[in-house]
């Protein structure tokens, strides 16, 4: 049975982690090779919510219901090394972690640490693969199986899993079909892996792209851009950042939008609200009407735009303030913020 160090702080990891006690379980029954967890290396406790109150994550808790020690250090220095190497694992499996390993880390398991990263590599290697490809208008994303290298999710691949993105999938929707991709992907790896066959190819780093960790300040939309583009960056940032316009002197979040075909409204300026009802608020752009279909006032839940509407009415003819938006994804990585 393969023993495995895994290091996430997400719930993302989830339906894997379950997959993996359900491995186990099947292997003590006689059923299998089988893998187990023999640690969790997670984030220390972190403050959640409006109350701020500090709280376990997500993976600390389900490792805490099944007895798995779980090590949770602010920084990974040379206590951390050894008590890692401790476990003799097998192999380390990291997702969503929040820390960068040095090779170190990466070599003390017997098969070398892997990451899955939540896109098709080499494209939108960085910390937010998922908004970016929503934000970016992709219809195809995916799990990329890899191992770790110096630099950033450029290590030889293993495998991939695809997924479809809909029209109508935010990052939200899209992270959790992507939650469940990385079981299929690790029941593929892990028998190659304990027999050794497993292959694995290289990136072709030409073809790299890169986003970033999005900020507040990545919330805002210039209508003078085409309508596609618009709704893509409203479903790709929600739930956060989240798409935020200034409507009758309050800050109004969006958080789901499509295309209307331009031919049934006459052309007005970019930014000018054409109308809203049950179908939602139609707004118009550079090109193409942009309609919004779930809209959050200050303090509200997130509503159908019909529900919306009925409580905020949105005059006709009113324009909306554009504002530049920034570049989620580039050729090169982004300079890292100063400090």
């Amino acid at each position: 049975m393969l023993k495995i160090v895994f290091m996430c702080s997400d719930a993302i990891a989830l339906p894997m982690l379950n997959w993996l006690a359900r491995s186990t379980d099947s292997a003590l029954a006689g059923e299998g090779s089988g893998a187990h967890v023999a640690a969790v290396f997670t984030q220390p406790d972190r403050p959640v919510g409006r109350g701020q109150k500090v709280q376990p994550n997500a993976i600390k808790l389900w490792a805490q219901e099944r007895g798995i020690p779980v090590h949770q250090p602010e920084k990974l220095r040379e206590p951390e090394l050894a008590t890692l190497a401790g476990y003799g694992a097998d192999l380390a499996l990291v997702m969503a972690y929040g820390h960068i390993l040095r090779d170190a880390f990466i070599a003390a398991p017997r098969l070398g640490t892997l990451n899955f990263h939540t896109s098709l590599l080499p494209k939108y290697r960085g910390a937010s693969p998922i908004q970016t490809a929503v934000a970016c208008g992709e219809r195809e994303t995916g799990v990329t199986l890899m191992r770790i290298v110096a630099e950033l999710d450029a290590g030889p691949i293993a495998d991939t899993e695809r997924v479809a993105i809909d029209p109508l999938d935010t990052a939200l929707s899209v992270e959790a079909k992507l939650s469940a991709a990385c079981v299929p992907l690790l029941g593929r790896a892990l028998p190659k892996l304990a027999a050794g066959t497993q292959t694995f190819r290289e990136q072709d780093q030409a073809a790299a792209t890169f986003c970033r960790k999005l900020e507040k300040t990545d919330g805002v939309l210039d209508f003078t851009r085409p309508a596609v583009e618009l709704a893509a960056r409203i479903n790709g940032l929600f739930p956060w950042p989240a798409t935020t316009v200034e409507i009758a002197g309050q800050p109004i979040k969006f958080g789901l939008a499509d295309v209307c075909s331009p031919l049934d409204y006459k052309p007005a300026e970019a930014g000018a609200v054409l109308g809203g009802d049950a179908d939602g608020l139609r707004i118009a752009t550079g090109a193409g009407v942009l309609r919004v279909l779930r809209l959050q006032r200050p303090g509200g839940k997130m509503l159908g735009a019909a529900e919306f509407l009925r409580g905020f009415p949105v005059a006709p003819a009113m324009r909306l303030v554009s504002q530049p938006m920034p570049p989620v994804v580039a050729p090169k990585p982004f300079p890292r913020p100063a400090r």
